[in-house]
């Protein structure tokens, strides 16, 4: 009896290097540039040479890795998928989690790769998440004791310090935690 080889799934292009970079993250996080193109591919469920048809080389496909954490539209349409009619403390806490999410991603795919600083992003207008979430306190800018400009901002920096491995081995704080003190912080009644 014959052996039947079993072919990748037919995709289009985009769907075929996306369900690579898709297998491909998870061995980077936990392999950084030491993965090997079989592991990648086997990860994948695809042949070598499929890899080197979607990507010129290794370095092509942590480009990619490392291009897709840092484009912030994902987390921007996160944001604006948000119901602002959330009550503030639920919509915070959803805010937190999401960036949160996103500083923990790029770094740690700098850590795992051992970059020291990020790889120029993408040029993209620097509000483009910012002013997503900007729009969605908006709703509850009555209760706000800054503009929601300022509000998103300080959220954003208080995730990145919750995302820096250091701060968050030292004093770890969830997200509901802090989202709990940024509605207390930047609310009328927490004055």
């Amino acid at each position: 009896m014959a052996t039947r080889t079993v072919r990748a799934t037919p995709l289009s292009p985009e769907e075929r290097r996306n369900s690579i970079l898709d297998a491909a993250v998870p061995l980077f996080m936990e392999h950084g540039s030491d993965v090997t193109t079989r592991q990648i591919a086997d990860a994948a469920g695809v042949a070598e040479g499929t890899l080197f048809r979607v990507f010129e080389d290794k370095q092509a496909i942590i480009d990619a890795v490392v291009s897709r954490f840092m484009d912030p539209a994902p987390t921007a349409a996160a944001i604006a998928a948000l119901d602002p009619e959330l009550p503030l403390e639920r919509l915070v806490a959803e805010l937190v989690t999401l960036i949160t999410a996103r500083f923990q991603g790029v770094m740690g795919i700098m850590s795992a790769l051992g970059l020291r600083e990020p790889p120029q992003a993408p040029t993209r207008p620097p509000s483009v998440g910012a002013h997503g979430a900007s729009l969605i306190f908006e709703h509850h800018r009555d209760r706000l004791r800054v503009d929601p400009a300022l509000a998103v901002q300080l959220v954003r920096m208080l995730c990145f310090a919750k995302a820096l491995p250091a701060i968050e081995t030292i004093y770890p704080v969830t997200n509901e935690e802090l989202a709990e003190f940024v509605v207390n912080g930047i609310t009328k009644e927490g004055a």
